[in-house]
């Protein structure tokens, strides 16, 4: 069975960096992550450039990646002004977010998750039969307002946003970085059992208390087979405090490969990406491997 690192970093890694990011060079770190085996990636996102001013550029980005052979760019989306937006760029693949918790969705888009739940359901009528979807659930283990979260309200929730359509993918987010390795495998599987049928899931973990890749072989083992992943383990949310960053692409790539299981990434290619990418201005890096690699690189 394959593994599927979906890169990050050029959205959910970038948008903390204050500094901004001239689009070449994001254009650049693209087409290396790509060339390192990258299909999928989160090139950006089309929400208030008032509120992530570093993805201004999200349009521009996407029309020069998406070309790229055999590359999938999703673009993430808060609300039905992002989905206009998007789909106005040719963006075919969105990636919509809302919050389990009440709290951290009045944080996140400025309405509780009862409301987001409501406009969800009019975009997905709306929407034109050839764009993908994914269904971000954030704060699906832990808020950073109100704590853990219950795994029956956090179902019962899910539940409501999968009746306007499940053929979709959801992503399990543990936007704080608070969750456990059983807390992951118990909600993942929770949700295999129920709608593992018609839905796919995946999960979106960061490593601020050091379990990122903890959680993400205990979602592996419940039966998730994909992985949002930032190289350099860039990244945090903006509205949630002390969210650090992603679990490290190159982190994840290792591990899996040490148990044998294929992710169709070019690990030293990978390396290098992460390596630029901690450099960049502003960047905070995370993970292990980065400096593991390049200092056995450097002293071979």
């Amino acid at each position: 069975m394959k593994a599927t690192l979906i890169e990050v970093a050029p959205r959910d890694g970038f948008q903390p960096i204050g500094p901004f990011i001239p689009t070449d060079e994001k254009v650049a770190f693209v087409e290396a992550a790509h060339a390192a085996g990258l299909r999928r990636i989160e090139i950006g996102s089309f929400v208030n450039p008032a509120a992530v001013p570093q993805l201004r550029d999200t349009a521009e980005v996407l029309a020069r990646t998406r070309g790229l052979p055999g590359l999938d760019p999703q673009v993430l989306v808060p609300n039905a002004r992002g989905v206009a937006l998007a789909l106005a760029a040719g963006a075919q693949h969105l990636v919509y977010v809302i919050s389990a918790s009440d709290a951290h969705n009045r944080s996140n888009v400025r309405r509780d998750t009862d409301t987001s739940i409501r406009e969800y359901g009019e975009v997905v009528r709306d929407l034109p039969a050839e764009t993908r979807l994914r269904l971000n659930l954030a704060t699906a283990f832990d808020c950073p307002f109100d704590g853990r979260m219950d795994e029956a309200f956090v179902l019962d929730r899910l539940g409501r946003m999968l009746d306007h359509r499940a053929d979709v993918e959801v992503g399990l987010c543990d936007t704080t970085g608070r969750a456990d390795p059983d807390h992951v495998a118990s909600l993942a599987g929770a949700c295999l059992r129920r709608w593992g049928g018609g839905t796919r899931f995946v999960f979106h973990g960061h490593d601020t208390y050091g379990l990122g890749l903890a959680n993400i072989a205990a979602a592996w083992r419940a039966g998730v087979t994909g992985f949002d992943t930032a190289f350099a383990g860039l990244g945090g949310c903006p509205f949630a405090p002390g969210a650090t960053g992603n679990t490290a692409t190159e982190d994840a790539a290792w591990m899996f490969r040490r148990m044998g299981v294929d992710t169709g990434i070019d690990l030293h290619a990978l390396v290098a990406v992460a390596v630029r990418a901690a450099a960049l201005p502003g960047a905070s890096p995370g993970g292990r491997v980065r400096a593991a690699m390049a200092g056995a690189l450097a002293s071979g």
